[in-house]
């Protein structure tokens, strides 16, 4: 009989064999990197990559801006810089701000700024993904990624509504909104939670201080988005306003589906810890168990989603950057068979698109639960 945990309630894993499969994945993994002399950061791919985005979402806003343009082809940039949004949160700001862009922190620290840049606040972005999803991966009470959100059910230990079981229909407009509510709410939201529930846990004076950081970038965020384009170069505040809601639509619908295609898909599991707090399993086996790989051979997608398409190895390996990724999934893939550990991955997109729509539509569908998890 398992007891109902908060959030703030430690949770431990404990495997009662004591696999070796992490220790030797983990020698071997390293000797790959000293065997090629090369490092576990960023190499030129990948800051030709950030270039590449970062200017994807800055030059088409200096061009529109700069030109006047409005209309159908200032709609064309917004939505280009939207791609170029979802982009960097998947293939820059991510492993900047897991440390695994440089082994200089500062490196890291800067890169991993483009977050605010794009209307977010990497403080509690770090809380929300580095400390409760990396580490509670798909474990209800505690990994705030499958949480409940409005009518949107992400595990099985949520109460089933009557609306969830259309969720596999509208659940996609639903992501063309998040990013959206993110720069407007969710960081004050999470900022307030987070320190109510003690995962954030600084004094007052550093969150004070952070505060006021925090929203300070969103106004220049906002002055830049909003105040500069209508009340200083006159453009029509119809399409400002309209021209933003669709950047951040089409970044949210990006990002929001490609995390969602490594763990809420069939096949991935989702334990809960028993009353003393211990999830009965090794930490990387669990992240095994919780993850799922998409379109691994798929050079276009790997470049574009930053590895979050080789989730796997990046669980197991948050540290290392992305662009290492393909090399090393058929290490990780191999010492899984050899422990008899699941290596879980759908071959393409299509099939991790269509497995995260029938996975919805089994959490909408099924038997109400007596309890929810709060």
């Amino acid at each position: 009989m398992t007891k109902t945990l908060s959030v703030s309630d430690p949770i431990r894993f404990v495997s009662k064999d004591r696999s070796t499969f992490f220790p030797t994945l983990r020698k071997r993994i390293d000797q790959y990197f000293i065997d090629n002399k090369i490092s576990k950061h960023a190499n030129n791919e990948m800051v030709i990559k950030t270039i590449a985005l970062l200017s994807g979402y800055v030059l088409p806003y200096i061009c529109m801006l700069s030109f006047h343009v409005t209309g159908l082809a200032g709609y064309i940039l917004y939505a280009f810089m939207g791609v170029c949004v979802a982009g960097i949160g998947m293939s820059v700001m991510h492993d900047a701000n897991h440390g695994a862009y440089s082994k200089k922190q500062k490196v890291n620290d800067w890169v991993g700024l483009s977050l605010n840049f794009l209307g977010g606040a990497v403080f509690n972005w770090k809380l929300q993904h580095n400390v409760l999803h990396h580490n509670y991966t798909n474990i209800a009470t505690h990994d705030d990624d499958i949480k409940e959100r409005l009518a949107l059910k992400f595990n099985p230990h949520i109460q089933t509504k009557s609306v969830h079981k259309y969720q596999y229909i509208y659940a996609f407009f639903m992501y063309g909104l998040i990013t959206l509510y993110w720069v407007l709410a969710k960081d004050l939201v999470q900022f307030i939670k987070f320190s109510k529930q003690g995962v954030n846990k600084n004094s007052k004076s550093e969150n004070l201080v952070l505060f006021l950081k925090m929203t300070s970038m969103k106004i220049l965020y906002f002055f830049g988005m909003i105040f500069l384009p209508i009340y200083v170069l006159d453009f029509p505040g119809f399409f400002i306003i309209t021209g933003f809601v669709l950047m951040h639509f089409i970044a949210g619908i990006i990002l929001t589906v490609v995390f969602q295609l490594a763990h809420t898909v069939e096949g991935t599991s989702h334990p809960l810890a028993n009353e003393t707090g211990v999830v009965e399993n090794d930490w990387a086996i669990h992240q095994l168990n919780t993850t799922v790989n998409f379109s691994r051979h798929n050079k276009l997608i790997s470049w574009y989603v930053g590895g979050l398409n080789f989730q796997v190895e990046h669980h197991l390996f948050p540290k290392i950057c992305h662009v290492h990724y393909p090399a090393l999934a058929p290490i990780v893939k191999e010492t899984a068979e050899e422990f008899g550990v699941p290596y879980l991955e759908n071959k393409t997109f299509g099939d991790a698109f269509m497995s995260h729509v029938h996975f919805l539509k089994y959490l909408g569908e099924m038997p109400s639960m007596e309890e929810a998890i709060g």
